[in-house]
C-alpha cells in the first residue's frame, strides 16, 4: 500500500463516529461539523474531524473576534497502524483543500506523550503550551466539558460559588492537562498574510520529544 493508492473524501458523521468512539485513544465523541475518510480500495482507513471549539476564549484569542467564526478545531485524527507512511498528514493535507474555515487550531496531548509531529509534518504553526486551567466537574458528569456544564450560570457573577450551591460535594475543580497548541491557516497569499498579521500568538520553535516530559496533569 502507497500513498498514491489512498484517497481523501468527505464523510458522514455516522460513518466516522464508530471510528472515533471506538478506535481513537480518547474514545469520546468531539465537536464534529466535518469529517473527511482516508480510503483504501473505497475501505475506511482513517478519519479526521473538525469542529466548532467550545471555548469562545479560543476562537476570539487567536486572530481576534473578528475572525472567531472563521475557527475550526482539528478534534480527531486517526488511522490504521497498517497506513502507509505520512497517511496521516497526507489526509490532513487532502482534507484542509475541502475545508471551508480559514482558520485551524489544534493540539498534541502531552499527557499521552505526543508533541505534535503529525501537525508539524503538515506545516501547522506553533505557539506554545495552552494555559494553566481548570475545569469545573461534576461526579456522574465527567465526560461534559466545562462549558457544557456552566451554560445555565452563563453571564452571571461567582459562577463556581453557584455551582457548588446547586451540586455540593459533587462539584469540584480538576487541574486540565497542558497541552501544545498548533495553527494552520487555510488560505493562499495575500489572505494568509493578512491572518497572520492578525495572529494574537507568538510562533515558537516545534517541541521535541521528551523535552517536556515533566509537565503533567496539573501542569
Amino acid at each position: 500500500m502507497r500513498i498514491r493508492d489512498l484517497h481523501v473524501q468527505p464523510i458522514s458523521r455516522k460513518s466516522a463516529l464508530p471510528m472515533i468512539i471506538d478506535r481513537h485513544y480518547m474514545h469520546k465523541i468531539p465537536p464534529m461539523s466535518a469529517a473527511f475518510g482516508l480510503l483504501y480500495n473505497e475501505n475506511l482507513i482513517g478519519v479526521v474531524t473538525y469542529g466548532v471549539s467550545a471555548s469562545m476564549t479560543l476562537r476570539r484569542g487567536v486572530c481576534g473576534t473578528e475572525e472567531a467564526q472563521n475557527v475550526f478545531e482539528l478534534t480527531r485524527l486517526w488511522t490504521e497502524d497498517f497506513s502507509p507512511k505520512n497517511a496521516e498528514s497526507y489526509l490532513i493535507g487532502q482534507s484542509l483543500k475541502m475545508l471551508k474555515k480559514e482558520i485551524i487550531v489544534t493540539f498534541a496531548e502531552i499527557s499521552a506523550g505526543h508533541v505534535g509531529t503529525i501537525y508539524q509534518a503538515s506545516n501547522f504553526i506553533y505557539v506554545g503550551l495552552s494555559a494553566k486551567r481548570t475545569d469545573w466537574k461534576v461526579k456522574g458528569k465527567e465526560h461534559l466539558h466545562s462549558a457544557t456544564i456552566a451554560d445555565e450560570f452563563r453571564g452571571l457573577k461567582n459562577r463556581s460559588a453557584l455551582m457548588r450551591e446547586k451540586y455540593g460535594d459533587d462539584f469540584y475543580l480538576l487541574p486540565r492537562s497542558r497541552k501544545h497548541k498548533y495553527i494552520y491557516f487555510n488560505a493562499k497569499k495575500k489572505r494568509r498574510r493578512e491572518l497572520i498579521s492578525k495572529l494574537k500568538y507568538q510562533v515558537q520553535p516545534y517541541p521535541k520529544k521528551n523535552n517536556f516530559k515533566d509537565i503533567g496533569e496539573a501542569a
